[in-house]
């Protein structure tokens, strides 16, 4: 039964659209149900404002990002010399920022659609997701998620844009001039800023 059960299931599968087989993939599905949030942001628009936005995309950027990793990859090393309350700050104005800057970045809709750019990558313990975003009368924007298993969940912890540019690595060289001048404190007042600059 079991072996009659994996051959159906392999058959159906190879009768799938080649997107449809990279959403079998459960990081995949995760990415794709964070891009239909985006699309719905998108299509909200101007007539749901930036708070209205940030509402939607908020717990979908719960579900799809590790904050926390993202946080602390970020930071860098000084991370482990940092107090819990300074800590669980950071994570909480990183997580308004990046909320704040979808919110912003992705405000209105013009047939903009999301697509897979080739099949799930496995990389050590890690998957890498290839997506692009197809504008029309447009070239389309390549966005590459990096992601690991957390709590039973696979979750974005870094993402390239046009195949190259490293989210994690840009934020870690921003961060690292502001925790210079004034530690934790000051990133986390650096992030909320940014955060309200976007409404």
């Amino acid at each position: 039964m079991k072996i009659a059960f994996a051959a159906a299931l392999t058959t159906a599968l190879i009768g799938l659209p080649a997107y449809a087989q990279q959403v079998a993939d459960p990081a995949a599905a995760t990415i794709d149900g964070f891009h239909g949030s985006l699309v719905a942001i998108m299509k909200a628009g101007p007539t749901a404002g930036h708070a209205g936005r940030a509402r939607t995309i908020a717990p979908a950027v719960d579900r799809a990002f590790d904050l926390a990793t993202m946080t602390r990859l970020s930071v860098g090393p000084g991370w482990t010399t940092m107090t819990p309350q300074d800590q669980a700050a950071l994570i909480a104005a990183f997580r308004a920022h990046t909320i704040s800057q979808y919110a912003k970045n992705f405000s209105s809709f013009g047939g903009e659609r999301f697509e897979s750019a080739g099949p799930v990558q496995t990389r050590g313990a890690d998957k890498l997701v290839m997506t692009r975003l197809v504008v029309p009368k447009g070239a389309a924007e390549s966005l590459n998620y990096r992601m690991r298993l957390t709590g039973g969940q696979w979750k974005v912890f870094d993402v390239y844009y046009r195949n190259a540019i490293s989210q994690l690595a840009t934020r870690r060289a921003d961060f690292a001039a502001v925790l210079k001048k004034g530690g934790a404190p000051a990133l986390t007042a650096h992030l909320n800023a940014m955060a309200a600059k976007a409404r």
